[in-house]
């Protein structure tokens, strides 16, 4: 009995557990296409605080970027305002990942200056100028690189080096 409730327990977790390489192409969609970022959100809603720090920044950084498609200013500024404190979160619990890092001043460098939530981009851009190479994963290789080709944070000689 006791074997029956472990193996559904863990069946059940692994059905809910996003695909991180889909999460990462589902984000790149998500910043400029407004049902891409509805559906990714959608998709996140069962992440909590408990769960992969790294789904939990995938999670602050979609909801802060999908308040740029509602309409409701209560609920642009709760959403955002939600997704920044999940994201904050993260990298205060894994202030080595290059991935979070990478989402946040994906965050911070598209948002409204009105927003006043750009405080860490040179931060974060040091950190992932210092830390790619040393990074392991390929895949986070590669979403770091995209996003900074696109960033306008980084320069040419910067963006030379990737």
């Amino acid at each position: 009995m006791k074997f029956l409730c472990f193996l559904v327990l863990l069946i059940s977790q692994s059905l809910f557990t996003p695909d991180l390489a889909q999460i990462r192409k589902d984000f790149k969609l998500a910043t400029n296409n407004r049902e891409s970022a509805l559906d990714l959100r959608d998709k996140l809603e069962p992440i909590t605080k408990e769960d992969n720090k790294l789904l939990v920044a995938y999670k602050g950084a979609v909801m802060a970027l999908s308040a740029k498609y509602t309409k409701d200013n209560v609920e642009r500024k709760n959403l955002f305002k939600n997704g920044v404190t999940l994201l904050e979160y993260a990298v205060l619990q894994k202030p080595e990942s290059i991935e979070i890092r990478c989402l946040r001043l994906s965050i911070q460098e598209n948002s409204p200056k009105f927003l006043k939530y750009k405080s860490n981009i040179q931060e974060d851009k040091t950190f992932i100028l210092n830390h790619y190479e040393k990074t392991n994963s390929q895949a986070v290789k590669d979403f770091v690189k995209s996003f900074i080709l696109q960033s306008t944070e980084f320069n040419t000689e910067e963006k030379q080096r990737f």
